[in-house]
């Protein structure tokens, strides 16, 4: 975004777009896919990295977080969770690792080497975090909730030689980590290609409402903080009706 518009701190429009950045992601992240063929079927591909590190870089690596968020929660109250919330947790780690970690560099090099650096390490940290988590914590889990053997059989059909002995080196090596590299660069060939076109839209749309000095500013405040809250309101009714449908309905 523009020196200009960052100068005026949060916007009417950026909020419009990070609301239609995590909307974008909420949807994809509901409709996300299996690819059975090359990794284990309770590995969930999913396209949403692809507007949450557009809108990192965008926006912001905070609006980036808040993106992954807000997505999650869309998730949470249109389909629920079939994992105890253990993997949407899960996936809030890893793409913040990603697109925040990206956001925070390109932010401080805002050019393509920066784009380029940035995506690369926020593509390391998504698959180190993706490593330790199921192997701390994901898989310890689901281990002590359904068996090993259970584990182990879903494993099975890729990797006929699998057992509880080399469930990890099947699992973390062979389908964790290029799982997860599939997906960041799914998500940083997608924005390179649409990145600057989108940042040039919204920079638009931004001189076009701001380009005027406002002398009001006092009511640009009032206006600024009303929309945070009313943000800050619907990630908590978003919240309470994922609660409301898991524990409830």
């Amino acid at each position: 975004m523009s020196n200009e518009n960052t100068k005026q701190g949060i916007s009417s429009t950026h909020i419009a777009f990070i609301a239609m950045f995590a909307t974008l992601a909420g949807v994809l992240y509901i409709l996300n896919f299996k690819l059975s063929f090359a990794f284990p079927g309770f590995l969930d591909f999913k396209l949403s990295d692809i507007p949450i590190l557009i809108g990192s870089f965008t926006l912001g690596s905070v609006s980036g977080g808040v993106i992954v968020v807000v997505e999650i929660l869309i998730k949470l109250v249109v389909k629920g969770t079939s994992t105890m919330f253990v993997g949407e947790l899960s996936d809030l780690v890893t793409s913040c690792a990603f697109a925040v970690t990206a956001g925070i560099i390109y932010k401080k090099h805002r050019t393509f080497k920066g784009a380029l650096v940035g995506m690369a390490i926020g593509t390391l940290a998504e698959v180190v975090i993706a490593i330790l988590i199921n192997w701390l914590v994901l898989v310890p889990f689901y281990a002590q909730l359904f068996g090993w053997d259970m584990i182990i059989m879903m494993m099975k059909p890729l990797f006929p030689a699998c057992t509880k002995a080399t469930f990890f080196n099947y699992y973390l090596w062979v389908s964790v980590l290029p799982f997860n590299l599939l997906r960041c660069l799914v998500a940083v060939v997608v924005t390179l290609v649409v990145y600057k076109r989108i940042s040039r839209m919204i920079n638009s749309v931004n001189r076009k409402i701001y380009g005027k000095p406002d002398h009001d500013e006092a009511k640009s405040k009032k206006t600024t903080i009303i929309l945070i809250c009313v943000g800050v309101f619907i990630v908590a009714l978003l919240i309470t009706f994922a609660l409301l449908r898991e524990f409830v309905f």
